[in-house]
């Protein structure tokens, strides 16, 4: 019978099993409970301490930031005609995560449509990267050759690459820009932040294969345009200075050369020339983009004799008609230590006067007044006329030039400075202390932007010229201008006269320092000169670099080129015919037609040269565009009142006939403003030589005409017509 109150018997004695079991079970209860533990931590680390991160890694994987890139400013001329614009090309990249699971097949595509071997675009998408380029400014139409719908992670981008209208036309001036359209040289590197804009961005939605949407539940900033820049160059001016300085190098078989001009009163730079010449839309040396203008310093040689006679004159230590004995061309000077030197003139001269002298460019009468003059009113009179320090350009890269304290001057230094030796001067330095005579003895600051502008024309900063210091007292000045007139009407600058015209300037030579000491037979020629005198609107400095046909002398290899260049403002002026009326007090009826107005005659069908010679009896400059001999068309038409002195385009036959297989038509881009037809044309790959500012209101070819890629089409604007060379 069951007794609850019978004590148990004892527990049955545990099989080694069941401990092992228990052991087990135990383990695994503690494992589930540490695996627990372990995704609570894990679970809080990610919703609540690395929220923020996982979120950013699941919006990559479905939204993508596309950037929005700023149009870059357009760089104008003074008279508003485009040097530097856009060209719109197209750009692919990828993101290698996506698009490299059909990296065989995108290749192909690539390959087929660029030439280039599939492997270096496998190599690409093989990238650890988020972001690679596939290919960067193709042409619109070759990329619409990319089947990019049926690729995944390709990104198709509208890209702006740099055009500029004119190739080489002051390309060290104008600078370029790099792949990234960033300024590297020039204008384009001292103004890349106002030039460049502010690029913007897009927020799209990525689907499984890659492919970008907007949406307008995304955010956006749109991209700020760059600033558009007006500068102080003259287009014109510019050619000229290029054209003449390119068959005057080739002339003296030079190997190198520059030009500058500026309007004295003002400081604006009007035209900046250095050879050889960079195509900025096809730059192979970069070496090649350096302004030498600003940047190299050389040994002036006589030109730089205008310091000596000015700190003579002013401490009133000679005057014009001071008689100086020349030594027959050698002089021998003796210094402390029974050290000698021999300066020599290339012209053997006898009794002189200071006048004289200058006009002969005696080296030995210079040094002879330096000694009067002495060591610290000479280096104050180089000092103020600008020597030793920057202009303060708006240019990369400007040099100081070198003009050593009197303390570091040796014993031959006076002397030697006195005649343009000792002394590096940058060409731009030389020209604003020319300027500096030409401006009855104050000195301007140079400058070379005129204007900048928003996208909306807005303007937002206008140059203005600035008076640094007067130099010399307006009566020493003209006796200074007095003496660079008489090296010009008998001295050593004969070569530049020009009948009708009084024009000032000076020749020079120096040696050549190459590596730090003279080069043997080597020599800087040089010539600078303004005009006319009464009133000098242009100052204008030519240097060639180790001439070799036709003589090194400032005289034979420089003057010359001054003097075309002089020519061919002057004469598309009217200056000349205007300055031998007043002289020769012609009969009433010439006087009358010597008005500032005139009507464009119609040469239309005649052979280019009747056509020249029927416009330069009204006084008309010509211009042709293209090549032939008959002219087909010209602007302005005939009948249209124009200034004097204005430039007419003639289109010639062979350009109106320039059709070839594969031609593409010219677009209608009359009635567009100047910035929209340049970029259609532009898209079209057609060059563009503009004429005038405003609206088109002709083009040359006219629309439809088919013409091979490359050709510049000329558009003509109103309301203004630039003449080819005006004198400020």
């Amino acid at each position: 019978m069951w007794n609850p109150f019978k004590k148990k018997n004892e527990t049955t004695q545990e099989t080694p099993q069941q401990k092992d079991y228990k052991y087990r079970l135990l383990m695994v209860k503690i494992i589930f409970l540490f695996a627990f533990l372990a995704a609570g931590t894990r679970l809080v680390q990610i919703q609540l301490i690395d929220a923020g991160k996982y979120q950013d890694i699941a919006k990559r994987q479905y939204e993508a930031r596309v950037p929005l890139v700023a149009e870059r400013g357009i760089i104008f001329d003074r008279n508003g005609n485009v040097l530097a614009a856009n060209s719109q090309y197209v750009s692919f990249a990828a993101d290698p995560k996506i698009a490299g699971e059909d990296a065989k097949f995108i290749a192909k595509e690539f390959s087929k449509i660029t030439g280039k071997p599939e492997r270096e675009y496998i190599a690409k998408l093989q990238s650890d990267k988020r972001f690679v380029w596939m290919e960067r400014h193709l042409r619109p139409d070759v990329a619409d050759l990319i089947p990019l719908k049926k690729m995944g992670g390709i990104v198709k981008m509208n890209e702006a690459m740099r055009l500029y209208h004119y190739d080489e036309l002051a390309g060290q001036v104008l600078g370029a820009t790099n792949i990234d359209n960033d300024g590297v040289s020039g204008i384009e590197q001292q103004f890349n932040n106002v030039l460049r804009g502010r690029d913007g961005f897009v927020i799209m939605q990525k689907d499984g294969l890659g492919r970008k949407r907007p949406s307008v539940d995304y955010p956006r900033e749109e991209a700020v345009n760059g600033h558009s820049i007006e500068l102080t160059i003259d287009l014109q001016y510019q050619s000229i200075a290029d054209e003449e300085l390119k068959k005057g190098v080739a002339r003296t078989q030079a190997e190198a050369g520059l030009v500058v001009m500026v309007r004295p009163q003002t400081g604006e730079i009007l035209a900046m020339a250095n050879f050889p010449q960079v195509n900025l839309n096809k730059v192979q040396n970069v070496d090649a983009l350096k302004n030498r203008i600003i940047s190299d310093m050389y040994e002036p040689g006589s030109v730089f004799k205008i310091v000596t006679a000015s700190a003579a004159l002013q401490n009133e230590l000679v005057d014009l008609e001071k008689i100086f004995y020349g030594e027959n061309g050698k002089y021998k000077i003796e210094y402390p230590g029974k050290k000698f030197r021999l300066i020599n003139d290339s012209h053997p001269l006898k009794n002189v006067s200071f006048i004289d002298a200058m006009a002969l460019s005696s080296n030995i009468v210079m040094a002879k007044v330096s000694d009067l003059i002495g060591q610290e009113r000479l280096y104050k009179q180089a000092r103020d006329y600008g020597f030793g320090m920057m202009t303060g350009v708006e240019l990369p890269s400007e040099s100081n030039g070198q003009l050593r304290k009197t303390s570091e001057w040796s014993m031959a230094s006076l002397n030697s400075i006195a005649y343009g030796y000792e002394v590096g001067v940058t060409p731009l330095q030389m020209v604003s202390a020319y300027s500096a005579i030409a401006n009855d003895g104050m000195l301007m600051k140079p400058y070379i932007v005129q204007r900048e502008k928003d996208e909306n024309g807005q303007e937002l900063y206008t140059g203005q010229p600035q008076m640094i210091r007067r130099v010399i007292s307006k009566n020493v000045n003209e006796q200074v201008k007095k003496m660079l007139e008489a090296v010009v009407e008998y001295g050593s600058g004969t070569v530049v006269k020009i009948p009708g015209i009084r024009i000032a300037g000076k020749t020079g030579t120096s040696r050549k320092h190459v590596n730090g000491k003279y080069e043997e037979g080597s020599y800087n020629a040089s010539f600078i000169g303004f005009f006319p005198i009464e009133k000098p609107e242009i100052v204008c400095l030519v240097m060639i670099e180790k001439p070799i046909a036709g003589g090194y002398y400032g005289a034979t290899a420089s003057a010359p080129i001054f003097k075309a260049i002089a020519e061919r403002i002057i004469n598309n002026n009217g200056l000349i015919a205007k300055t031998m009326i007043a002289e020769q007090n012609l009969p009433l009826q010439t006087q009358r037609d010597s008005g500032s107005t005139v009507m464009v005659p119609d040469v239309t069908s005649k052979d280019m040269n009747d056509a020249i010679a029927s416009l330069k009896q009204f006084t008309l400059a010509a211009k042709m565009i293209g090549t032939g001999e008959e002219v087909v068309r010209q602007y302005p038409p005939a009948g249209k009142k124009v200034e004097r002195g204005s430039i007419v385009q003639l289109m010639m036959n062979e350009t109106e006939q320039a059709v070839v297989s594969g031609a593409v038509k010219v677009p209608e881009v009359r009635g567009m403003s100047v910035r929209r037809a340049v970029n259609k044309l532009a898209a079209e790959q057609f060059g563009v030589s503009i004429v005038g500012s405003g609206v088109v209101v002709n083009q040359f070819p006219t629309p439809g005409t088919p013409l091979k890629q490359g050709v510049k089409v000329t558009i003509m604007c109103e309301p203004k017509v630039i003449p080819t060379a005006q004198l400020y």
